[in-house]
This record gives C-alpha cells, sequence and structure tokens, in this order.
C-alpha cells in the first residue's frame, strides 16, 4: 500500500528519533569493517537503487519538482535539521546548514566514520540514476551542498570534494 502525501512511506511521528543516527553510523561501520570501504560504497549504492524504490519511482515520474518536494517533508522530519531546499534552473539545491545525524553522533561523542558523509553522494546518487537524475555532494563534517540534475547534465562527482568527519561538536575529537 502507497503511503499518501510528501514522503513515499508512513510514518505517524512528525519528527523521527535522533537515536536512529546511532544505529545508522553502527551500521556503516560493521558493514565496512567485514566489506571494506568498496564494500561500504556498494552498500550505500545498493541502499539507493532497492530500499530507495518507492523515493526514485516518485522522482522519476515527477522530475525534480519530485525531488524537492521528498528533500523538504524528508528534513521537516528530521531531529535537528536545519537545511534549505531550493528549485533553481534544472536542479534542486540542498543546502545542508546543519546535518542532524552528524550533529547528534558528535553531541554524544561517538565514534564517526571518517567516509560517513560519502553516504549521501552514494545512496542519492544510486537512486537518482533511476530516475535519470545525479545527485552531487560538495563539503560535509555537518555542512554541504547536494546538487539533483538531469544526468546527462552532470560532471563527475570527485569523492575529494566530500568532507571527512574530523571532530565532536564540541571541537574535541571523536573516539576513533
Amino acid at each position: 500500500m502507497k503511503a499518501e502525501g510528501p514522503l513515499p512511506y508512513r510514518d505517524a511521528k512528525p519528527v523521527g528519533a535522533a537515536d536512529f543516527y546511532f544505529v545508522i553510523q553502527a551500521t556503516f561501520a560493521f558493514v565496512q569493517a567485514r566489506l571494506g570501504e568498496d564494500g561500504l560504497r556498494r552498500y550505500w549504492a545498493a541502499h539507493g537503487r532497492e530500499y530507495m524504490r518507492p523515493v526514485w519511482e516518485r522522482w522519476r515520474d515527477g522530475g525534480l519538482p519530485a525531488v524537492a518536494t521528498y528533500w523538504r517533508a524528508f528534513f521537516a522530519a528530521e531531529p535537528g535539521a536545519d537545511v534549505e531546499v531550493r528549485e533553481e534552473e534544472g536542479r534542486v539545491v540542498l543546502e545542508v546548514k546543519r546535518c542532524p545525524a552528524l550533529a547528534h553522533l558528535k553531541a554524544h561523542r561517538r565514534e564517526i566514520l571518517p567516509v560517513f558523509c560519502q553516504h549521501c553522494y552514494f545512496v542519492s546518487d544510486a537512486a537518482a540514476e533511476r530516475a535519470g537524475l545525479a545527485a552531487r555532494v560538495c563539503g560535509g563534517d555537518g555542512a554541504c551542498v547536494q546538487t539533483f540534475l538531469p544526468r546527462a547534465d552532470a560532471p563527475p562527482q570527485d569523492l575529494a570534494r566530500i568532507a571527512t568527519v574530523s571532530a565532536t561538536e564540541d571541537g574535541e575529537g571523536a573516539a576513533r
């Protein structure tokens, strides 16, 4: 059964539970420890292609306006997010001013994979590809810009433009 509204799934909570970010980080660390960094990237891409299917189907059917609608609703439900979603000519831009996941993990002094921010690229780009779109990410470590645009117009993603995670919110290094 398909959910009505801007998100393609049902959730009775107006805002999610931030402790879910602990699960995400632990899952990423587990996959990387077992399969290495390439395996982690494959895991993220499979997540975008498979788990995100209801999302990318909406993107495929609704184009860039559907991308903007999804991300506005998604970040409205993320605890502690500060994200502006803009529809520009031929693209949707997400300006993540405060990443809710990293802010929560850092505030609780959790161990964070240095490549954590790459998941936004690998998951989103794999989902976007199914809709004929691309996702490109610049920045990271708590603030970034994510751009969704037609795949034919997208430059290659330079992973060096995605920052590594460095420290807790109070400026001290996270336990590694």
